[in-house]
């Protein structure tokens, strides 16, 4: 069975997909389509082996742009300066290896190495026949039974993960909107991505690109990296993942798509993971394992919505109120 985490950017998942890890049988498989290329993660034409292989591990360009300045991205857990590590921020790191591989092996750079090998001895096929094949080689290297993976915005590209990984079941997690969008703003790779949609402020450069080529003493990126956007910005941003995900749901039979709300599983772990636990169908599923998983929530995150000025909290709010409809949360 292939089974997928959803949810927008900041919604909590990386908290249960980190549960879930807890699971012996289960390879938790952190962001390992998010920053591949939108425009080939799916697509229907065949790519060899090699070509797959140079897909997962380029170098994600707002990634490098946010790391080579000294931000920490939490979803990156490359060890950095650790003794051995071939990469650096300045270098720029693999996506598959930055943030993937990691959290499967104390070696991940060994790892990586086998990996590119397995893969450019691969045939060819579709890039969704691919992922599959490489999950299943990744089971048998880290001697799990079952594979969950989970990508922060995943909801998306629901559409396309249900229509490449046919009878697939999607565990989607959702939270506040307005909690959503304000997490969504204390990250850097979140803040640039909205500074670049949004074209804040005019003039700034409409790519990542052209933001590049700026003269070397006009750090624009840096820039941008600084500045502090309304709310109202991560708010829509926010809605229009939430309109994108859930215009896909409707085409999934009711065994196949389940939510949970990130509120419930901070204030019942135990009772939300197990939940999570039976839909998937993961193994030993009323297992000790959930004591340690939920063992993992330290409570619930402090509410930011309530600290901001009057006139940005009401934007927030009308930004994000469609896509709150939507999740049932209006």
């Amino acid at each position: 069975m292939n089974r997928f985490i959803v949810g927008t950017g900041r919604c909590g998942s990386t908290l249960l997909s980190t549960m879930i890890a807890r699971n012996p049988a289960v390879l938790s498989l952190f962001e390992f389509f998010n920053g591949l290329d939108a425009t080939r993660r799916f697509r229907r034409e065949p790519m060899t082996g090699s070509e797959y292989r140079d897909l997962i591990c380029e170098v994600h360009p707002f990634l490098h742009m946010v790391l080579e300045r000294g931000y920490d991205v939490p979803e990156v857990t490359y060890p950095f300066g650790a003794p051995g590590a071939r990469f650096t921020r300045e270098s720029g790191v693999p996506w598959v290896l930055g943030v993937t591989l990691p959290r499967l092996s104390h070696t991940p750079d060994a790892l990586y190495d086998e990996l590119r090998a397995w893969l450019a001895r691969a045939p060819t096929r579709p890039p969704a026949a691919h992922a599959s094949a490489l999950f299943a080689w990744l089971l048998e290297r880290c001697g799990a039974s079952v594979w969950v993976e989970r990508s922060g915005a995943a909801l998306d590209y629901l559409g396309d993960l249900d229509a490449r990984f046919e009878g697939a079941r999607f565990l989607h997690i959702h939270r506040a909107g307005e909690e959503a969008a304000l997490s969504m703003r204390e990250h850097h790779a979140f803040r640039l991505a909205i500074m670049l949609t949004y074209q804040l402020p005019a003039g700034a450069g409409r790519s990542t690109d052209e933001l590049r080529r700026a003269a070397p003493d006009d750090d624009r990126i840096g820039q941008l990296l600084e500045s502090r956007p309304s709310a109202e910005y991560f708010g829509r941003f926010w809605t229009e993942q939430v309109r994108r995900g859930m215009a896909a749901v409707p085409k999934l039979d009711r065994d196949r798509y389940h939510a949970v709300r990130f509120e419930d599983l901070v204030a019942r772990p135990r009772e939300v993971i197990a939940e999570v636990a039976e839909f998937l169908e993961l193994p030993d599923a009323r297992g000790a394992w959930l004591d340690q998983a939920a063992a993992l929530v330290r409570g619930a995150p402090r509410a930011r919505a309530g600290e901001l000025p009057p006139d940005e909290a009401s934007l927030l709010r009308e930004a994000c109120r469609p896509g709150n409809a939507l999740l049932g949360r209006a």
